[in-house]
């Protein structure tokens, strides 16, 4: 593959940067930026919104003619880095997750009139959506432990069960919700479509999490008799799975894609800082210590963008790039924690401070390695395709 953006992409690429540099960046040091769970304030978000809006640098992952920019998985690779060298910056251009995820599958997938009703507001930012699978008792990083259910009656659906970690739901109103239609093994899942206004659910809490949280949360969530005409499910009855299939591998890349410029964030501030702290006659960055860390954190980056970028451009060409993704989200999720971690050693108790952001992104980037599957769950899958493919599993695209 062909390292060099397209140059449409790299345009976009080069707009995005400076607006997140002379727009976005400068908000993070004012504590008015913020909302109350460590989010960028309302008031702000919309404001700059709708200068991302005039510059044409909305919803980007999102086809032209819905209003968005055409990219590629690729160009939204180089892109959506670009977004997060702000921790403020995805939900500034409408490319945040769960939003993001949730539009690329419903486009994918959804009728006609489901993307008129339930797709396009997202893509205004008329709304937010969020995505309901994960369960207290079973479904998390293994979707076929679903215990909420669907019946079938006259009318449609009637829910039943519980959810969790549900990012976003207090503040959604658009919710993609997947729930058991059988005991079949492959198709026993069904997904729904749902709106906040409808009765039958209700949100039981926001559960309080370690790290600065999305708009609206991660929240607990009972149905207790949700109605469900049959013209919201996705696709047919017993394809909930497969739904989970297309949405969750994207939706995975692209948080690789974000997390990057995450890392690439705390190695700008690390090194600016290791430039001019002076320590023991040199500056820090004089000292070979430091350069180690720096180094290291600098080549797991680079790694993780390859890693990334070869899953993008294998979606691009059709694949499922299952392996691929799996392998850019273990290293990605770990080379974020490597950055953060020595950006705050090197910044020392700056760093533990809130005078930079690097504490903030400290916390988010434990996750990383829970989201979307946990970093054991996608060795255990590596290691089965490596036992099914043989040396094929390392093979350069055709098999050999």
């Amino acid at each position: 593959m062909d390292f060099t953006l397209p140059a449409d992409v790299e345009a976009i690429r080069l707009r995005l940067r400076r607006f997140v540099d002379e727009r976005i960046i400068p908000c993070e040091a004012d504590p008015a930026s913020y909302d109350a769970h460590e989010n960028i304030a309302p008031a702000l978000l919309a404001r700059l919104r709708e200068q991302a809006r005039q510059e044409g640098l909305w919803a980007l992952q999102m086809k032209r003619h819905r209003g968005g920019g055409g990219l590629s998985m690729a160009g939204m690779a180089a892109c959506y880095e670009e977004m997060n060298r702000s921790i403020f910056g995805p939900v500034v251009f409408n490319s945040a997750a769960p939003d993001d995820g949730n539009m690329m599958v419903l486009e994918k997938i959804g009728t006609e009139a489901q993307k008129a009703q339930w797709l396009q507001p997202i893509i205004d930012g008329a709304v937010q959506s969020a995505f309901a699978m994960t369960e207290p008792d079973g479904c998390g990083s293994d979707p076929a432990l679903t215990y909420t259910t669907a019946r079938r009656t006259n009318a449609g659906w009637v829910i039943q069960g519980r959810k969790w970690f549900i990012t976003g739901a207090e503040t959604a109103k658009h919710f993609i919700l997947i729930a058991r239609t059988s005991e079949d093994a492959r198709r026993g899942l069904t997904a729904f479509l749902f709106h906040a206004d409808q009765p039958g659910w209700r949100i039981v809490r926001r559960i309080p999490i370690m790290g600065p949280e999305e708009h609206g949360g991660h929240c607990e969530l009972a149905f207790e008799g949700l109605e469900i005409p049959d013209e919201n499910r996705l696709m047919e009855v017993g394809d909930g799975l497969k739904l989970t299939q297309i949405r969750l591998g994207p939706a995975r890349l692209t948080h690789c894609m974000r997390w990057l410029g995450l890392a690439k964030r705390c190695m700008e501030i690390a090194l600016d800082h290791a430039g001019r702290r002076q320590a023991f006659g040199a500056t820090l960055i004089e000292h070979e210590s430091v350069q180690t860390l720096i180094g290291q954190a600098g080549m797991d980056i680079q790694i993780g963008r390859l890693l990334t970028m070869n899953a993008a451009w294998k979606l691009d060409q059709g694949d499922f790039a299952r392996n691929e993704v799996s392998m850019a989200k273990v290293v990605v999720a770990d080379a974020l924690h490597r950055a953060a971690d020595t950006a705050l050693q090197l910044l020392g108790a700056r760093g533990y401070a809130k005078d930079t952001p690097v504490e903030w992104i400290y916390r988010y980037a434990r996750q990383a390695r829970l989201v979307d599957g946990a970093s054991e769950v996608h060795r255990m899958v590596l290691a089965g395709a490596m036992r099914r493919q043989g040396l094929d599993f390392w093979s350069w695209g055709d098999g050999h």
